[in-house]
């Protein structure tokens, strides 16, 4: 096949000896490459049996090693999609107990931006919580009555009191925690993570979704929330869902046996390969990438997502609906296979969380029906060795404002967006255990100490499995863009 003066020219700056002779990594990088096995510069076997093709050197040892020694070799995020009240959950305030009614002083709002919802309420009366709190474990940590199984691994928990974002609204405010901007497009942190660390499993996708079927579906999720943006197609987020098509277009069409796919793989291999040579766009190598993977999960998939031969005593730490696939309680099961597994990155979605009016008793069931499920994930994590290695991780987009939106009753109000202060908690490998980091004013209205911002936390998560926030970067239009935009510090004091 002939090829271009251009073509010959690029081929031969990306030639293999031009490389190591050029580069101060040479051998040295080799020989590091060879310590992390299959996940950096491992040879992959397609479907055809022959080597599936891999990327260039250079890209491996840039993107693919660690900056430093991580703590963390996997990530399961439990993402309470539609902000969380902390006033219900974490952040106790005794001192608005007899502040019932009363309007929110404007000292302490200080001209801050509202939502349209509410700001038009001539009063913002203060809502205490209905809800009782006492102090938990060996660090005496306050903890919501509604969180009775929290409470029981509190001292593993990393709360952070002081997390706060410019989202006010969920879309931009979800799109913001996820991809590092509040407009959509941009690489999902999970894609971040997989374009960063690539895979210890070949079988499986390294970036993992669970979205939880009974959960109120009062806010959308998009499929772009765990979306490559730019990053290759290969790092996006593969949604797994209950049923008979764990992942769609999986399965061999009716009628079609089978016996001839890996053949036909083969071949489809090749003329991809052709294709690829006279035009190295990399998102052939992504299909070819992703052909070879979806074969590999024709096998692995259904053996993961079975979970009929985990025994009683599993289902009855993680509560009665473990037992029926798609609740939340059962994805949490089925994380805590795929981290087995060394998936990389695992996030589950629960819907549910946006309480605008009658908060007491919907908050009530949301806890209801994440509450063991996520105790019970650490506990076990922690008993089979994987929290020291895995890090956890449980939040939403924001939090709820001190003052009830429209009316308030005693046992009846609700919260309105909140992105100035609000609570997230981590666990596992890389954070210290039984602390609460930061702290928010009587209202939980305003930060007065060790501010945490979503670009912290991102820079965070990356430096514990690893990854220096300001060096993985990917150039798009003209411009090198990175999770953390151009922000983003480490909070170190809550590291190990």
């Amino acid at each position: 096949m002939l090829k271009s003066p251009e073509f010959k020219r690029m081929n031969q700056s990306l030639d293999r000896r031009n490389f190591l002779t050029k580069t101060s990594l040479g051998l040295g990088a080799i020989a590091l490459g060879s310590l992390f096995g299959n996940s950096v510069f491992g040879k992959v076997t397609g479907a055809n049996g022959h080597e599936a093709p891999a990327a260039t050197l250079e890209e491996e040892i840039l993107r693919a090693i660690p900056h430093f020694a991580p703590k963390a070799k996997r990530v399961v995020y439990l993402f309470m999609s539609g902000g969380p009240s902390q006033f219900e959950t974490f952040d106790y305030k005794p001192k608005l107990t007899n502040m019932f009614g009363q309007p929110l002083p404007d000292s302490v709002r200080q001209g801050q931006r509202l939502t349209s919802m509410s700001a038009n309420q001539s009063i913002l009366p203060i809502a205490p919580s209905v809800y009782k709190f006492s102090q938990h474990g060996e660090t005496q940590t306050w903890i919501s009555e509604l969180l009775p199984h929290t409470a029981q691994v509190v001292d593993d928990l990393c709360i952070i009191k002081s997390i706060h974002s410019e989202a006010i609204n969920h879309d931009p405010a979800i799109t913001f925690f996820q991809t590092g901007t509040q407009l959509p497009g941009r690489p999902s942190i999970g894609s971040w993570i997989s374009y960063g660390l690539g895979t210890d499993n070949k079988n499986l996708p390294s970036f993992i979704v669970l979205v939880s079927k009974n959960a109120v579906k009062d806010q959308p999720l998009y499929a772009r929330l765990w979306g490559n943006g730019f990053l290759p197609s290969e790092h996006q987020g593969v949604q797994f869902r209950a049923g008979k098509d764990p992942v769609l277009f999986l399965d061999n069409p009716q009628g079609y046996d089978g016996e001839d796919r890996k053949e036909m793989l083969g071949y489809l291999s090749k003329l991809n390969k052709l294709q690829n040579e006279p035009y190295g766009d990399p998102e052939v190598q992504a299909r070819i990438t992703q052909y070879e993977m979806a074969y590999r999960m024709q096998t692995s998939v259904p053996e993961v997502m079975d979970t009929t031969g985990e025994p009683s005593e599993v289902f009855d730490l993680y509560g009665p609906d473990s037992r029926d696939p798609g609740t939340y309680a059962a994805n949490c099961i089925l994380a805590r296979k795929l981290l087995e597994k060394d998936v990389k990155f695992v996030q589950l979605y629960h819907q549910g969380w946006d309480h605008h009016g009658g908060l007491p008793a919907g908050i009530k069931k949301q806890c209801k029906d994440t509450d063991q499920p996520t105790a019970a994930l650490i506990k076990d994590l922690k008993r089979r060795g994987l929290l020291e290695d895995t890090l956890v991780i449980w939040g939403g987009e924001f939090g709820r404002t001190v003052y009830s939106q429209g009316k308030l009753q005693p046992n009846d109000y609700g919260r309105d967006h909140h992105p100035r202060c609000f609570t997230m908690w981590m666990a596992g490998a890389g954070v210290k255990p039984g602390i609460s980091y930061g702290e928010t004013d009587d209202f939980s209205y305003n930060v007065v100490k060790n501010p945490v911002h979503v670009h912290d936390f991102q820079a965070t998560l990356m430096h514990i499995m690893g990854i220096d926030h300001e060096r993985l970067t990917f150039k798009f239009q003209g411009r090198r863009f990175r999770l953390t935009d151009v922000q983003g510090n480490v909070v170190r004091d809550i590291l190990t």
